[in-house]
């Protein structure tokens, strides 16, 4: 018998199709918000890079401090309540273009439409909502939708043990805005800055960046038999999805 995901969890059929068509080159996902004739169609899907999550305990949430911190303490990220296999494991992006003309120029319109941690290589039967270890399932209402707030649009996947260490440069980058004396980030550009990885060779741990628009859900992509292969965050959907509650 295969997985049965609880119904406040499951997502719908506008969600799964987006989020399997997001990830096959050719599928148009819908037109640009400022012309409707104009399609937004997914070119491509690439690696960006592997990340290392030994503890098997995830975070996927913004690696920024909270604005009303002033003391910029290290805050609690969103850990997912439901582990993963520790191991090291592909971060891959769907990529959309849409073509544009503005004052004579014209543009590919090239944006992410979604990311993913590819924890497994089985085929994805079914997607439910990932819940955070402070969630309780029993106050969801069949269709609310809980995720992650990012006031700077990034998120990002980290190993949670390590956690503070990896979100160290983003502290200090802000403590640096708020001085007058910031310097450049201590992490790794990735793909014209779309991405940033942060390594620690202590915990043998890593942190990757992403675009994460206000308010995100975060996806777990399951087999047949219920197991985790994908964990996925659609921020191209963002704009069909506003109800995020809790």
């Amino acid at each position: 018998m295969g997985h049965a995901a609880d119904a406040r969890l499951a997502a719908g059929p506008t969600e799964s199709w987006y989020l399997e068509a997001a990830f096959t080159p050719g599928t148009r996902l819908g037109t640009r918000p400022d012309d409707p004739e104009r399609f937004v169609q997914v070119v491509e899907v690439t690696e960006v890079t592997t990340i290392r999550v030994p503890s098997g305990r995830l975070i996927v949430d913004s690696p920024w401090p909270d604005d009303d911190d002033p003391e910029l303490e290290t805050r609690v990220g969103r850990e997912l309540a439901e582990r993963i296999s520790p191991g090291v494991f592909r971060v891959e992006a769907a990529w959309t273009e849409a073509p544009y003309e503005f004052m004579g120029e014209r543009f590919d319109g090239r944006e992410v439409a979604a990311i993913r941690l590819c924890i497994t290589e089985a085929p994805v039967a079914g997607w439910e909502m990932a819940l955070g270890v402070e969630d309780d399932i029993d106050t969801l209402r069949r269709g609310s939708r809980i995720g992650f707030n990012s006031e700077t649009n990034m998120g990002s996947f980290s190993d949670a043990v390590a956690w503070p260490t990896l979100t160290a440069p983003f502290r200090e980058f802000w403590r640096g805005c708020q001085t007058g004396t910031r310097q450049p980030r201590e992490t790794e550009s990735l793909f014209d800055d779309y991405f940033e990885r942060v390594s620690n060779e202590e915990y043998e741990a890593d942190l990757v960046t992403f675009t994460a628009e206000g308010a995100s859900i975060v996806w777990l992509g399951r087999t047949e038999s219920g197991s985790i292969a994908s964990v996925a965050v659609a921020d191209g959907y963002h704009s069909l999805s506003q109800d995020l509650s809790g």
